[in-house]
Parts: structure tokens; sequence; C-alpha cells
């Protein structure tokens, strides 16, 4: 996958589309820290995660999304991270808006000629939503693969057809607003199970087929279902979960980098840190001296 950010006033590809603010594909591979602090939102930002599971606080409500699901933050809606940085992953974004001297708050009507036109409707149904996510909404990840394209190749026509896919993404996400089932998403409840038994025993040197078997699945058809949910080869999955429960435990200093490896079910502290720097980029002892006083 093609990483890549582009602003308004720096990427000539955004020159012709002042109301695209920011449009951005990027993959998550260690851990940057302070890179999602959280912060009130300044424009329509429009999320979609392609790999990956992401914790997200959004006007101080928690949400967890997944491969498929979007997120959707208003001017003035306070967003970011309660750990300060992004999930291991893949995202898109576009941040949309009239220009950056409009008021921030303010929900214009002119980032599209939708809005408008629909006697300020659409408008609304933006202003006063009040479920920022949107599940398995996969429309918007195949209209942000257009848009890169029309973009970056830029044949002819891409100027009208660009803004036609802005429209048409707009338009998709009014219309799922219009529709959303309010219901909490339709996840698996022995999946999320699973999860809370694994986080509940990470000291277990846990097996595929052990966890296949607490699903009461087949390695084969639990291994296609964990990767659909999650991004993630179970195993994968699970050193992800041992990483996020170290990352808490970094935070104690009643324990030591040993306590903390056996705990979450690492061989040794070697182990620990190894595979701690491979996902985040740090070491162990680094990343506790630089959170060190952190909430």
């Amino acid at each position: 996958m093609n990483q890549f950010i582009l602003r308004q006033g720096v990427s000539k590809e955004l020159q012709f589309f002042p109301h695209i603010l920011e449009f951005a594909s990027q993959k998550f591979q260690t851990v940057q820290l302070h890179s999602l602090e959280i912060i009130k939102t300044e424009c329509l930002k429009i999320y979609y995660v392609t790999e990956g599971k992401f914790e997200w606080m959004i006007d101080h409500q928690f949400y967890t999304l997944y491969p498929g699901d979007v997120a959707l933050l208003r001017p003035g809606q306070y967003f970011g991270s309660e750990k300060g940085f992004f999930d291991l992953g893949t995202l898109w974004w576009l941040c949309i808006g009239p220009d950056n001297s409009q008021p921030s708050e303010a929900m214009q009507e002119n980032w599209s000629g939708i809005l408008a036109a629909e006697d300020h409707v659409a408008g609304k149904l933006l202003s006063f939503n009040h479920n920022p996510v949107l599940p398995g909404f996969k429309v918007v990840g195949e209209i942000f693969q257009q848009l890169q394209r029309e973009l970056f190749i830029q044949e002819i026509g891409y100027r009208t057809r660009t803004s036609h896919l802005v429209d048409e993404l707009l338009i998709s996400i009014i219309r799922q607003l219009a529709t959303q089932d309010t219901k909490r998403r339709d996840f698996p409840q022995s999946f999320l199970q699973l999860e809370q038994m694994l986080r509940d025993n990470l000291s277990h040197q846990w097996t595929v087929e052990e966890m296949a078997v607490t699903m009461r699945l087949g390695i084969s058809a639990f291994t296609e279902k964990v990767k659909n949910y999650t991004g993630f080869p179970p195993l994968n999955y699970l050193i992800n979960i041992r990483i996020s429960e170290a990352i808490k435990l970094l935070k104690r200093t009643d324990l030591t980098l040993t306590d903390i490896a056996l705990d979450t079910g690492f061989y040794s502290s070697q182990h620990f840190s190894t595979t701690f720097k491979k996902i985040t980029g740090y070491t162990p002892s680094r990343f506790k001296k630089n959170n060190i006083g952190k909430s």
C-alpha cells in the first residue's frame, strides 16, 4: 500500500480543491509517542480503518474500530487516544472544510455542492449525528482509493471526477446516517469473551488451537474470523494484546521488566524487550522513561 499525506497549501495535488484540507493513507507499524493526543477537531474529518484495531476517545466517549469501520468527526469535537498515540494498523483519512479562515465549530454548507442544494437536511444530519462510528462501511474505503488515483494520476477530467467523488462520499455517509441502526455493533459475544479471557490469563502460553476451542471452531475457521475482525492472524493479535497490557504495566513503578514480561506471557525479559521494540519501535526501558509521570 502506498503511504502519503497531502496537505492544503503544501501538496500541489490539492491546489484546485481548497475544500480538501488533508488526505492521507498511513500504515502504523511502530508506536509513535504523542502522535494522537486528545485535541479539538477543526474540520469535518473522516477516518477509515483498513487494518488493525483502534481504540479512540471521541467527545469523552470510548470507541473501538475494526477494519471496514468509519469514524466521522465534526468540527469542535474532541478526538484522540487515551494512550496518546495511534494503535498499530492502517488508516485512511480525509479532512474537508470551506477554508481555514472559517470558525472551526461552525458546520459550513459550502464544503460540497450537495449540502446547500439539499435544503440544509444534509448539513443537519452531520451536525446532529451523535454516533460518530459507522461499522462495516466499506464503501468509504473504495471511494478513498478512487480519490487517490484521481489526485495522483490526474487524467483528463480529474478535477471534475475528484469533486464528484467527494460529493459521493458525503452522500454515502449522509444516507448511512439517515438509515443507520443505532444498535450496538454486531460483534460475536463469544469473541469479546475470548479477548477478555486472554487479557485475564496472559501469562498462559496460548496456542491457536486452544483459542479456537474456546470459540468452538476449527483452527482454519477461527483464524479466518480473527483476521476478518481484527486484521491480524490469531498469534499476532495475541502479541498485540500482550504489548497493550505491557504498556499499561510499564507506567507502574513497582514492577520490574522481568515481572512485566512474565505477567504478559513472554518467556523472559529479553524476549519481551525484543518483541516490544519490534512492535513499538522503543525498548521497554526507554518507553517507560519517556512516559514517566504521564497518565
